[in-house]
């Protein structure tokens, strides 16, 4: 490489940067608006005599409309829409009836699926869609929190490296290839990336990812304790014991051909028993809080609200089977689905002075009714030390009267839309799934996908399309969508994008890398390569990858033509390594992860450290095989 004069834009340009890295690092602002502030700096900086080359001010906001904004945009939309049909949960409670309860089994299904999930989701999506569900099969399997988040955690980021879409920087990276070809001499230039480019790399992370927890996790994993989901059956009990004096456990139990219950109605056995049927199950279908005059019918299942010993010794007179645990159950009553919940009746509403079993409390609304707190009185069928049993289906409501509900969190938001109940229960997930939609959002995700792979459509135009088409078959609504979509990283990404072409076009980026090449002086290729994977890894842990992947990749692409390497392969290198964020919680994964499972920094040091090496190492080792 040519010796570069460093000129008075390029003193200006490195200056910004280390403000940049500052201010990332100090965190004395939002890195989203350190990013607009750089921008604003970039473009007032511009007008001053001698800097007029540092951005063409009037493109200076042309990053909100690059392809890897738009692109970015369109996936977040994407996966609500497919979230939002429920899909996702299904996947979920797979993973959960087949991962069994030891450890060793569990952590490969679920840090599998999360990894191949957010190859196509933004990775933080993918690992806030199963925080919940990780945290229910450790309150069930007694499996410390802690051992199941983090490998769960970094698989998701590991999986972002598995297809072009998966993460911000590799969404990023064709246009700045793009970008970059514009001032390469034509033997140099290079062909974008198509998007399972980079799957053998990502697949060969994300099984190494596997492997070392499964291998070295005993030893690796912080050995926290579990801790107990706020919606889960345990603090369901405890809730309801400590303020109503209740004991209740959910139990499924299943009722043979040719029972003495045949024939019976639910609400007669309610009465009789005292206890509280909330799901019942016959020829293939669910029903969630059935009326209280459905028959039974056999062979079926009832999931049963009560004190499970009072339920096993019932179901020993009727010679009823009990279920060790809930299994038709278990996804209609698991923490995110369902719970319990206060109501009260406000003193306007047209129920005061009828019983549950008139207003069809169940069918109407799909509430089960557990008790009611009136003034200093508990009633329910449940008999207590504080007060006797009673016909709760038959009790009048008043005025004021607090209903203590189990019900469907999807029932419980449009009973709080409901002018006759004022819903006090607040922290519960306040969002109807709409899973006869799955069919739309699986085929727009589909139609997203051959656009991609099949055609030469736009990538951004692609996504949108799946975006749009869910939108317009009200998968999401446009309030939805635009909820859906995390401005901050749009932001970011785009206020940083003139920032990386002012690193370019002043050429900043080639006298860095001159300095580079001089300190690196007669070290081979996969030498420098390694450099450039190392410099990544660290620019992202201190700030954002996008910022990091924008920053570095010019400088990659310089010092593989100057070097004589493949200046594609340099530029992957970044955008691959820019996910090697494991040491700190600097990540938003790892920042997602830290507080349900109370990891602390040394916690990320500890497994993070030697996952950075080994991701280092196996990503130089397939980079090289697939792209050499």
């Amino acid at each position: 490489m040519e010796t570069i004069v460093l000129s008075y834009e390029m003193m200006v340009v490195l200056g910004l940067l280390a403000f940049t890295i500052f201010l990332f690092v100090s965190e004395i602002v939002r890195v989203d608006l350190a990013g607009i502030l750089v921008m604003v700096i970039l473009g007032g900086l511009s007008y001053l005599p001698g800097l007029g080359g540092l951005a063409d001010v009037k493109h200076l906001f042309d990053g909100f409309a690059s392809n890897a904004v738009i692109s970015i945009i369109a996936v977040m939309i994407i996966g609500a829409g497919l979230d939002k049909t429920g899909l996702m949960n299904k996947v979920a409670y797979v993973i959960l009836k087949f991962g069994g309860s030891t450890e060793r089994r569990i952590v490969p299904i679920i840090s599998g699926t999360v990894g191949f999930i957010s190859s196509f989701l933004q990775n933080v999506g993918a690992a806030a869609l199963f925080l919940p569900v990780v945290a229910r099969i450790s309150s069930r399997t007694d499996i410390p929190l802690g051992r199941l988040l983090m490998p769960m955690g970094f698989c998701a980021i590991l999986g972002g490296t598995m297809t072009m879409v998966g993460s911000s920087p590799l969404i990023l990276l064709n246009d700045l290839l793009i970008t970059a070809n514009k001032d390469l001499p034509a033997d140099a230039q290079m062909e974008p990336f198509s998007l399972f480019s980079v799957a053998p790399v990502g697949a060969a992370l994300i099984v190494t990812g596997i492997i070392y927890f499964v291998v070295f996790g005993r030893w690796v994993l912080p050995k926290t304790a579990a801790r107990s989901d706020a919606s889960s059956g345990q603090s369901i009990k405890e809730y309801l014991k400590r303020i109503y004096g209740l004991k209740a456990d959910i139990v499924e139990i299943e009722v043979p051909e040719d029972n003495i219950l045949i024939g019976e109605t639910l609400g007669d056995i309610m009465d009789a028993h005292h206890m509280y049927i909330i799901g019942t199950y016959y020829n293939g279908e669910r029903w969630l809080a059935p009326l209280t005059t459905t028959k039974i019918q056999a062979p079926c299942r009832l999931a049963v609200l009560g004190r499970k010993k009072v339920i096993e010794e019932i179901a020993g007179i009727y010679n009823l089977r009990v279920l060790p645990q809930l299994e038709i159950f278990r996804e209609e009553y698991a923490a995110t689905k369902s719970g319990v919940a206060e109501i009260v009746i406000p003193p306007d509403s047209s129920l005061i002075g009828k019983s549950a079993r008139e207003v069809r409390l169940r069918g109407t609304y799909g509430i089960n009714i557990l008790a009611i707190h009136r003034g200093d009185q508990t009633l329910s069928r449940v008999e207590t030390e504080e007060h006797e049993a009673c016909l709760l289906g038959q009790e009048p409501f008043h005025a004021g009267d607090t209903l203590v509900v189990h019900t469907q969190w999807e029932a419980l938001t449009r009973v709080s839309r409901d002018r006759d109940f004022v819903v006090v229960t607040s922290d519960y997930p306040q969002e109807e799934l709409r899973p006869q939609k799955v069919g739309w959002a699986l085929l727009f995700f589909s139609i997203a996908l051959v656009l991609i792979l099949f055609t030469d459509v736009r990538l951004s135009l692609a996504l949108l399309v799946g975006a749009v088409g869910m939108i317009l078959t009200k998968v999401l609504s446009v309030d939805e969508a635009y909820g859906a979509v995390g401005w901050n990283t749009v932001f970011l990404l785009a206020s940083l994008i003139p920032l990386g072409h002012a690193v370019q076009f002043t050429g900043t980026a080639e006298w860095i890398a001159s300095q580079v090449l001089v300190l690196l002086d007669g070290w081979p290729i996969w030498a420098l390569q390694t450099g450039v994977a190392v410099l990544a890894t660290v620019f992202t842990l201190i700030m954002s990858n996008v910022g990091a992947t924008v920053l570095l990749v010019p400088l990659a692409i310089s010092i593989a033509v100057a070097a004589g390497g493949d200046p594609a392969i340099f530029a992957m290198t970044v955008a691959i390594s820019t996910s090697n964020s494991f040491l700190i919680p600097t990540h938003q994964v790892n920042a997602l992860i830290m507080g349900p499972a109370g990891y602390r920094v040394k916690d990320f040091v500890k497994t993070g450290g030697i996952m950075t090496v080994l991701f280092l190492v196996v990503s130089m080792v397939m980079m090289n095989v697939v792209f050499g």
